[in-house]
């Protein structure tokens, strides 16, 4: 599932960072429990301003490491 988590977007380029909306329906994560993995070090964000976004490649690693 990890692996298929982002597909490419209309220019096919797979996206580095989601928000933390899209975040919660790529991975079936509620808002409350994502952030609580955020505030535990378990997914990493980077802030830009007031947007939160968070690398699809800790998404990834978060999904990976819970998987197995």
């Amino acid at each position: 599932m990890a692996d298929n988590l982002i597909a490419r977007n209309e220019g096919g380029r797979t996206p580095i960072t989601v928000r933390v909306r899209e975040a919660c329906r790529l991975t079936g994560i509620g808002r409350s429990k994502l952030y609580e993995l955020i505030a535990a070090g378990e997914i990493e964000i980077v802030k830009v301003g007031t947007i939160t976004l968070v690398p699809v490649a800790s998404l990834t690693s978060f999904l990976q490491r819970s998987g197995s």
